[in-house]
């Protein structure tokens, strides 16, 4: 049996965070563990700060059940350096390579209007992104 990943995203606004990788990968809230029925009442368990708090952090999954999940949780210190590790997102293309290319700009564009920015274009190849929080991504093409 091979193992599965999750991603974890160190932040200083989990809420924000979780709706911007929402909407970029189709992502939904994963639902609390068993036998819990809210991510609040999963959470009362441990014994925490009393500061800590649910909206401190958010869980989000692929409702397909394909991709990692992903772990987005509130720390008290500020984002420092480049990631060692980025997230590429890749739109399905096929057809030549200027629709491939105007598929990446499409997506880019619609990731900018969430909140996203865009850091630097690869002409024809991808685009390199920050999140809301400057946690560095590309967008980039796979064939359909």
């Amino acid at each position: 049996m091979t193992s599965r990943i999750d991603l974890t995203f160190d932040c200083t606004d989990a809420r924000l965070l979780a709706e911007f990788w929402k909407t970029a990968l189709g992502y939904i809230d994963e639902p609390p563990p068993a036998p819990f029925k809210t991510r609040a009442e999963w959470f009362a368990q441990f014994d925490l700060p009393e500061d800590d708090s649910v909206d401190d952090a958010a869980w989000l999954c692929d409702p397909d059940g394909v991709g990692p999940r992903l772990s987005i949780l509130k720390v008290p210190e500020p984002k420092a350096a480049k990631n060692r590790l980025h997230i590429d997102v890749r739109v399905p293309v096929h057809g030549s390579p200027e629709e491939r290319w105007a598929r990446i700009r499409a997506e880019s564009e619609r990731l900018v209007e969430a909140g996203g920015s865009v850091l630097a274009e690869f002409d024809g190849h991808h685009i390199m992104m920050a999140d809301p929080e400057g946690n560095e991504f590309c967008v980039a093409a796979v064939s359909a």
